[in-house]
């Protein structure tokens, strides 16, 4: 677990993307993800209005949109993004071969390649999905792009554990430059190899402990102190009538505070 601060990482990190991002998160005094799985563009752009100031990163699924489109979601997500000074992070957890991740990352509907500069992947299918991925973007896009590999998994029974971790670890060890963390519930180790991992756990609560899909619910104190650089929150932030601006206010606070009693620079 890294003690250094996110300035002290930015500066010799090799991923072009995760020294954005750690610059950004010592800017703006964040660690938080906003997580915003809704249904439709405007209901997204009026949540991303509310927490844009207070969030480091954005977590997209965008297949989940009734009324995606390029023009009319990504153009006037991506001016957010510029506004508020946050990354943009596709969910979309590829988990096929390379020459269909490649396909799937850059061509179809979404063309995630043109403007998530984050995505993730599973790594059961093997080391070829981050090749796939990495040649996809070497090729449709001049603008820096990192990968996240899912180490853990936050619901109740999750099969990522154990030697399927270990693997994903070491598949991840191929590509320095690219893959740069985990979405994972600890610390993934890697620095005495050289290797600045950023973490990124989703189901942190404030409030809640689960829900009756499997969700379970960590602290953010829980989170940071094992690990964890970024917290992902979703439903906390809007969901049950929740004011989103108070919420990530919320959340951004206890994250910072975390982090500092991590660095030991309370």
């Amino acid at each position: 677990m890294s003690s250094l601060t996110y300035e002290e990482r930015a500066a010799k990190h090799p991923s072009p993307v995760a020294k954005r991002l750690l610059e950004i998160m010592a800017i703006k005094k964040t660690n938080l993800c906003a997580s915003l799985d809704v249904r439709t563009t405007s209901e997204l752009l009026s949540i991303v209005e509310q927490v844009g100031p207070d969030i480091c990163l954005l977590k997209t699924h965008v297949d989940i949109l009734d009324d995606f489109s390029m023009e009319g979601t990504i153009k006037p997500l991506k001016q957010l993004a510029d506004k508020y000074n946050f990354l943009i992070f596709e969910d979309r957890k590829f988990a096929d071969i390379g020459n269909t991740v490649k396909l799937q990352y850059s061509s179809g509907v979404y063309k995630i390649v043109q403007w998530a500069d984050i995505t993730n992947a599973h790594g059961v299918t093997g080391e070829g999905i981050v090749k796939g991925l990495k040649e996809a973007a070497k090729e449709n896009t001049d603008e820096p792009r990192g990968l996240l590999m899912l180490a853990e998994l936050s619901s109740k029974g999750s099969l990522a554990h154990g030697e399927y971790t270990k693997g994903t670890v070491e598949i991840a060890k191929s590509e320095k430059e690219f893959v740069f963390g985990f979405i994972a519930q600890r610390d993934m180790g890697g620095r005495e190899e050289g290797f600045d991992w950023l973490i990124m756990t989703p189901g942190v609560g404030l409030d809640d402990t689960g829900d009756a899909l499997g969700q379970q619910y960590r602290t953010v104190d829980d989170v940071v102190s094992t690990g964890s650089d970024i917290i992902i929150v979703g439903r906390g932030l809007f969901g049950k009538g929740r004011n989103p601006t108070v919420e990530s206010q919320r959340y951004r606070k206890a994250g910072w505070k975390a982090y500092l009693k991590r660095c030991d620079k309370n």
